[in-house]
């Protein structure tokens, strides 16, 4: 998460996110070289930033050099130049002192500029924000590692061509743009909220600065319902934070968590924003929509007061909205929550064909969970050990294996 900040500092010194990951990329590199020997600065953030804005300051100093002296240029690299600390110590204390305000938002804007297609926006942005490797993108998508690192390559080599400005889009410009930014920051905190790979259930950094992200969205556009709808999801999410993990770190299903350690204060935050999209007047998009299913979980104090029929009809209009084969299996849970696992079994049969599903460990999961509720458990083991064999995710991997082996072996 440091390095997606020290991206956003560089890009809006340098005009170049290519060149500003690079040069973020050199400073975490030179700390894992002298912090060992030196030991870990007290401002580790404030010395990386440092470092990085430096090597940006040299990167200028050359454009300088070997370019006409233009006079908008020259004057925008005297005035950094002026203001550089002379050694270490007084620029990490610079560094301390100038917050970075919404550089991070305007990275987001640039990386989802028009100029680039929807595909490209997002694979970038989730790279230089959320640092997502481009395996983690890649699952994100259900797509082809190879597909996003291409995706990303063009990305920052046609914004470097087109020389795209480093701020954020004027008013008549915020609507075509919004959709995208929306759709990364969603994506960011999937990531963060069901860590696509790893040791860890959750990746928490990543779920905050994607609400912290969303919150700045809804001051700048309050009047876009799927805005709000997206920051109620993700405040709803974030309240069973506590309730999803273990104390082994295990990770701990939504019917059986503890609902009294679900934060309160992040329900009613989700449930305000949620009211602020349905007052607009323009009805709910998806963001909304699953933010009404999330709102329905949180108002259950047990699991068994859940509203499943609910939950399902709005599945039903999501997946209206924005069909598609994850919507489907989700709706699939639904429906066999409200209606018994054999409608559940039947949508999800229906997927089986389906390309982008086939490495998705969700499906087997799920059709193993209905098949053992119908009592058919070795048919049920095998898509649970399927499932475990296609996740990336260590807990996930390790809960799977252990509900495969609590099943017995005979219809």
């Amino acid at each position: 998460m440091e390095s997606a900040k020290i991206i956003a500092v560089l890009a809006r010194m340098l005009r170049d996110v290519g060149q500003a990951e690079e040069l973020a990329q050199d400073a975490l590199v030179l700390a894992l070289e002298r912090w060992p020997e030196a030991g870990v600065p007290e401002q580790p953030a404030a010395w990386l930033t440092t470092v990085a804005k430096n090597r940006a300051l040299d990167v200028l100093r050359r454009r300088q050099l070997h370019q006409e002296k233009e006079a908008a240029l020259g004057y925008e690299i005297e005035g950094m130049l002026q203001d550089a600390a002379p050694d270490l110590e007084a620029a990490v204390a610079d560094a301390l002192e100038n917050d970075i305000g919404d550089d991070l938002l305007r990275l987001v804007f640039v990386a989802c500029h028009p100029v680039l297609p929807t595909d490209g926006r997002v694979a970038l942005t989730l790279r230089l924000l959320g640092g997502l490797s481009t395996e983690e993108i890649a699952r994100a998508f259900l797509v082809p590692e190879a597909t996003v690192a291409q995706r990303i390559v063009r990305a920052k080599r046609t914004l470097a061509e087109a020389k795209v400005p480093f701020e954020a889009p004027r008013a008549h410009e915020l609507g075509e743009r919004l959709a995208s930014v929306l759709q990364v920051v969603y994506l960011i905190y999937n990531e963060g909220y069901s860590a696509s790979a790893g040791a860890d259930w959750m990746r928490p950094a990543l779920c905050d600065e994607a609400l912290r992200l969303g919150r700045i969205l809804a001051e700048l556009a309050p009047d876009e319902p799927e805005v709000h709808g997206l920051v109620a999801l993700m405040e709803i999410q974030s309240s069973r934070a506590r309730a999803r993990v273990g104390p082994s770190g295990e990770p701990i299903l939504l019917l059986e968590q503890d609902r009294s350690r679900w934060d309160q204060l992040l329900i009613r935050r989700g449930l305000a924003a949620l009211a602020r999209a349905e007052r607009t007047g323009r009805g709910l998009g998806p963001y909304g929509v699953q933010a009404a299913i999330a709102a329905c979980h949180a108002r259950a104090r047990l699991a068994e007061q859940t509203d499943w029929g609910r939950i399902a009809a709005l599945y039903d209009a999501l997946s209206q909205l924005a069909p598609s084969p994850v919507v489907e299996l989700n709706r699939a849970v639904a429906v066999s929550m409200a209606f018994g696992p054999e409608a559940g079994l039947e949508v999800v049969d229906g997927l089986l064909e389906v390309a982008a599903l086939k490495n998705y460990h969700l499906l087997p999961s799920v059709r193993g969970d209905f098949l053992a509720k119908l009592g058919r458990n070795e048919e049920a083991r095998a898509e649970l050990e399927r499932a475990a064999g296609l996740t990336r995710n260590e807990r996930e991997k390790t809960l799977l294996l252990a509900r495969a082996a609590g099943l017995g072996l005979v219809d």
